[in-house]
């Protein structure tokens, strides 16, 4: 079957490697149309660099709008579809977004059927256009692949009939994130060094562990890793709290850097907060962090305690008295760090890798194939 996959996802290099294992399959030829850059959250411009590409074809497609997730469109897409010609065309957006419904409609124009992903787990009402699309992309996609459980539940109740499977699209290179040494110096030896890895932004809960911080021991540190447009505000909280000597700021690291970043870390920590236009609705540093070995703390915020399960510790969000328990509990227990350690890493390796990710991708395109076409 010929594939034609658009998205800006695999700009990222490590995420090429899902590709491969999709390319890798006997009855599949697999074109990937992304951005030849693009614009991430935190303002960096991320060029793509083909470093992970064995197997299938690249066709970097400049956008309209870069950076700006809900507005983008591709230059040419239709020119290109054509070129491809594909049986399958799998759009990672939003059904809502104008580059999905741009995709859709120059699949349509070669006779090709749609694989859409959805992440989105709140039920919004969204302005004409975006919900003229929205309807648009439901009644001629072929199948919907829902990254949690509530983006599927979104759906149908906006009235999508078609087929769906609830799946992460997101894997993770085994070879890559595994438990590593730690190779830097400690200010002493019982330091306890808490992470967050990610856009540096206050629903995230990134003003919450600098609030839990504020009633640990000094031996207690918290060491934030990115950037975003709340760290002045983060940095003000720290020094008003009397932490800013306990608090440390480094900038974001590329993908590869992620597993020796995280390899630092006494736990990691993805306090999110839910908000009236958002609710965490997957949460990647978990997996990673998982797969490396290094214990998770995570709010009850959307998927956050379906990507842990029972490898982690669990707080309710907003509640920095249980997140400073919890972070303490970890601190203390030398024991229960190693044994989350250890179930956190089978359960990345059983859940999350790219070759669990790719068989359900390739699964769902065989389904598409054999289905009778929607109307």
């Amino acid at each position: 079957m010929r594939v034609a996959i658009i998205s800006k996802t695999f700009v990222a290099e490590a995420a090429q490697k899902l590709l491969e294992r999709i390319a890798a399959h006997p009855g599949v030829e697999l074109t990937l149309i992304t951005p030849p850059e693009w614009r991430s959250d935190d303002g960096r411009m991320l060029p793509f660099t083909p470093r992970y590409t064995t197997g299938y074809t690249v066709r970097p497609t400049p956008v309209v709008f870069n950076g700006r997730y809900h507005f983008y469109v591709y230059r040419g897409l239709a020119r290109v579809i054509r070129d491809i010609q594909p049986e399958i065309v799998h759009i990672d957006e939003e059904p809502y977004n104008p580059a999905g419904a741009q995709a859709q409609r120059a699949a349509l124009a070669v006779g090709a059927r749609t694989v859409f992903v959805s992440l989105q787990n709140l039920n919004k009402d969204y302005p004409f256009p975006y919900s003229a699309m929205e309807q648009y992309d439901y009644r001629r996609m072929a199948h919907l692949i829902a990254v949690n459980a509530a983006a599927g539940e979104v759906a149908r109740r906006k009235g999508y009939s078609g087929p769906l499977s609830t799946f992460t699209v997101y894997g993770i290179d085994s070879a890559m994130f595994q438990p590593a040494p730690r190779r830097e110096p400690r200010p002493a030896p019982d330091t306890f060094i808490i992470g967050y890895l990610g856009r540096l932004t206050l629903y995230k809960g990134t003003g919450l562990l600098i609030e839990a911080l504020a009633s640990m021991p000094p031996r207690c540190r918290l060491r934030f890793i990115g950037a975003g447009p709340d760290e002045p505000e983060l940095r003000r909280l720290a020094a008003e709290r009397g932490v800013a000597d306990r608090v440390e700021f480094r900038p974001a690291v590329p993908t590869d850097a992620v597993p020796a970043a995280l390899a630092e870390l006494d736990a990691l920590a993805v306090p999110s907060l839910t908000r009236p236009n958002w609710m965490e609705q997957f949460g990647r540093v978990l997996i990673e962090a998982m797969a490396c070995g290094t214990p998770v703390v995570g709010s009850d915020s959307g998927e956050i305690p379906h990507v842990i399960g029972d490898v982690g510790l669990i707080t309710p969000e907003g509640d920095v008295a249980a997140l400073r328990d919890a972070l303490l509990r970890l601190e203390s227990n030398a024991a229960l760090r190693v044994h989350l350690s250890q179930m956190g890493r089978e359960r990345a390796l059983r859940l999350f890798t790219n070759d669990a990710a790719a068989a359900n991708v390739l699964r769902v395109y065989e389904q598409v194939m054999s289905a009778t076409p929607r109307g």
